[in-house]
């Protein structure tokens, strides 16, 4: 009975050690956190450079948060893994694993425990830290793309009375600027240069506007939509799925994007004016 027991849980150790072998392929990257919760700095003790180093060693390709990223993940954020480092209670011993997720927050691979009886907290989590990482070396891990992995799906929100009616209130609003802007005609006449840039300038732009609008924002997954940053990489704006193709509510602004023949457009909302913006996307 014992031998059994014993064999059954063998076996499922085996197969749920080949499953996260093989989730774990199928990321591209990883983002080591570069703060971890149970610590009071940014890479204290150098704790996140070292789980950087011990992922590259280990055969990932690792970058800490806020470093610059190769272009692929800066449109496709979910090509990364998110990785951390947390903290067990224990009374007389320091226990450290090693947690990545996706982009969905969802908790892909756990380490085993990484232990220290040091008393110095410095030398007990570095020795923690690398006893966690010892799972992460058997797993012998190269970087395996599945099938439509380069192709971001972001799930469709579902569509309630209330987004029924702001959706509705988009699609006049869209119907209303498309009206407005072939209502504009510029006059072929003779006229100085400084008569012609008055007529073009038919929406008015910040100096903050004309920066974005130079510039190419990458597009990256997030729940329910995408957000748009820079080359920084910075998050300018949280954009979130609509009924519409093309449309998207921008989050904490009375603002849409929208898509209009091959350009994308920023409509803002302030104090009775709409200001229009153009925007340079790329996903």
């Amino acid at each position: 009975m014992k031998t059994r027991l014993l064999t059954t849980i063998l076996a499922c150790f085996l197969v749920t050690s080949a499953f996260s072998q093989a989730e774990l392929n199928n990321y591209k990257y990883i983002i080591v956190s570069k703060k971890f919760d149970f610590l009071k700095e940014a890479n204290q003790y150098q704790l996140n450079d070292l789980s950087k180093f011990l992922f590259n060693k280990y055969g990932f390709e690792a970058f800490v948060e806020g470093e610059t990223y190769p272009e692929d993940l800066m449109r496709n954020r979910c090509l990364a893994l998110d990785a951390d480092v947390k903290k067990d209670p224990g009374m007389f011993k320091t226990k450290l694993t090693v947690e990545l997720s996706d982009c969905n927050d969802h908790v892909v691979y756990t380490s085993g425990i990484g232990e220290s009886r040091e008393k110095e907290y410095k030398t007990a989590y570095t020795e923690a830290v690398r006893g966690a990482f010892e799972s992460l070396e058997s797993l012998d891990y190269k970087y395996t793309p599945k099938a439509g992995n380069s192709e971001v799906s972001a799930p469709v929100a579902a569509v309630t009375p209330t987004s029924s009616k702001e959706i509705e209130k988009l699609k006049e609003e869209i119907e209303a600027l498309k009206k407005e802007k072939e209502a504009v005609v510029v006059k072929e006449i003779p006229a100085p240069v400084e008569t012609i840039v008055e007529v073009k300038e038919e929406v008015t732009m910040t100096a903050t506007d004309a920066a974005t609008a130079s510039g190419v924002l990458y597009a990256q997954a997030i729940k329910n939509g995408f957000q748009l940053v820079d080359s920084t990489p910075k998050v300018l704006y949280k954009m979130h799925n609509t009924g519409l193709e093309g449309v998207f509510l921008v989050e904490n602004q009375s603002a849409i994007i929208f898509k209009k023949g091959d350009s994308w457009f920023l409509e803002q909302h302030a104090n009775g004016t709409m200001k229009l913006s153009a925007l340079n996307i790329k996903f």
